[in-house]
């Protein structure tokens, strides 16, 4: 009698997937599911990269499967999850803006280098082939590509990522990897090809000389890793990573990152001054439109971390076990413990390594904190920013961020006078419950 209803129960569990996954990027990574091996060649027909440069959206990858097929297709994929998923692997994605700090908290994670497989920013060539391809960002097709490759990369699976990089790896071998230095393991002895005479490596490992990186390797050693962490600062809204939580091969749990937007703003205005050109003018002169594109961008950027934040502090099923808040501030304070605090939601044990490159990161010389060093005295970062900022700015930021200030408990300041006195702190404290 159980294989008598054990079929159609696994067929109804097969149809109850498709349905919800009944998107186009759903059935494009359907046509890109590879099988979880070192590395699949890239399929010739069919990418990512041929976007239409009309409305951003994807162009069509061929004949779709027929219902039959997709089914059979599903049915296996089902069957096999249980093969696929790990008792105790954790996939963590480390959720930031940038100058919010998200580099230090990544080695966090980084220095666990025995059973951690860390990628720094691997959207970033997402990012930069759909903004070429279609003369900027489109939001919805950015969405949609950046969680397939989350998707593909959370199983070790780089051959998806291989379609945004430029130029494109020959034999799963590329030079142009953004930040590899910035991952312990891709720098490891396992993932080390001998060096190539006159091949320039922008993003060179600093413990070791490399050639390029041989993704097939890279992938190795993600399946030799316990847990996998990526860092990124280009997802906007924790909503759309709601199929990666219900992927039952995945065991994702989100750590948002905040800081407080006025120290988020003065930050970028040193590491980013072309960009923020307008920012400083307006402080010199002392008027700010506020109908300016780039006042509406700063408001839409709080909107989107906040609206994020919500949707996680509500903790809904999908969600439940699976969301932590940490702010910036709360980190640079008390880095060890904030530290402890995420690696005991992540179900993961905090190594002594870990404790004593904290202890050895966040108690810097003023000589060694640079605009994108790790290394900080993180306690003395942590307000700097009040004492740059021009009042004048402060303010407009407090009047088109204010709900978000408020939700992660950044206090208001009224004066210049405030907004510089040392005595008074503008961190509330504040606990963020989860369940």
């Amino acid at each position: 009698m159980r294989i008598k209803y054990t079929i159609p129960i696994v067929f109804f569990v097969a149809l109850v997937i498709i349905e919800k996954e009944n998107s186009i990027v759903s059935r494009v990574s359907d046509k890109l599911a590879l099988k979880q091996t070192s590395q699949t060649p890239l399929q010739p027909s069919g990418s990512y990269r041929t976007l239409p440069k009309h409305n951003g959206s994807f162009a069509p990858l061929g004949k779709m499967d027929s219902a039959f097929m997709l089914m059979k297709r599903r049915l296996v994929d089902y069957s096999q999850h249980q093969e696929v998923v790990t008792e105790g692997r954790r996939h963590i994605l480390l959720l930031a803006t940038t100058r919010t700090g998200s580099s230090l908290v990544g080695e966090f994670f980084n220095q666990q280098r025995d059973n951690m497989f860390y990628l720094f920013e691997p959207l970033w060539h997402v990012e930069k082939m759909l903004t070429l391809e279609t003369g900027g960002t489109n939001a919805t097709a950015a969405v949609k590509a950046y969680r397939d490759v989350l998707r593909r990369l959370f199983l070790c699976d780089f051959s998806l990522l291989e379609r945004f990089i430029d130029p494109l790896p020959a034999d799963h071998t590329t030079a142009a990897l953004f930040r590899r230095s910035s991952s312990s393991s891709l720098c490891e002895a396992s993932v080390c090809s001998p060096a190539i005479k006159g091949v320039f490596e922008r993003y060179h490992c600093r413990n070791r000389r490399c050639g390029p990186l041989n993704l097939t390797m890279a992938s190795g050693s993600c399946l030799q890793k316990e847990h996998r962490v990526i860092k990124s600062v280009r997802v906007r809204q924790l909503e759309n990573l709601r199929p990666l939580a219900e992927d039952p091969r995945l065991d994702v749990r989100f750590i948002q990152l905040v800081r407080d937007p006025r120290a988020v703003l003065a930050s970028r205005m040193v590491a980013f001054a072309a960009k923020y050109k307008n920012w400083k003018q307006w402080a010199v002169d002392g008027d700010v439109p506020i109908d300016n594109d780039e006042v509406k961008k700063l408001k839409g950027n709080c909107d989107n971390i906040r609206m994020s934040a919500e949707i996680g502090l509500r903790q809904p099923t999908w969600l439940r076990r699976r969301y932590m808040l940490v702010r910036y501030e709360d980190i640079a304070r008390f880095p060890l413990r904030k530290a402890a605090e995420m690696y005991r939601f992540a179900g993961i044990p905090l190594t002594p390594q870990v404790r004593s490159w904290i202890l050895k990161n966040t108690q810097a010389s003023k000589g060694t904190s640079g605009v994108y060093s790790t290394q900080k005295n993180s306690s003395e970062q942590v307000e700097k920013w009040r004492f740059s900022l021009p009042f004048k700015i402060a303010q407009v930021v407090q009047k088109v961020c204010g709900p978000t200030l408020k939700l992660f408990g950044y206090k208001i300041v009224s004066s210049e006078e405030m907004l510089r006195d040392k005595s008074f702190s503008l961190i509330e404290d504040k606990v963020f419950k989860f369940l």
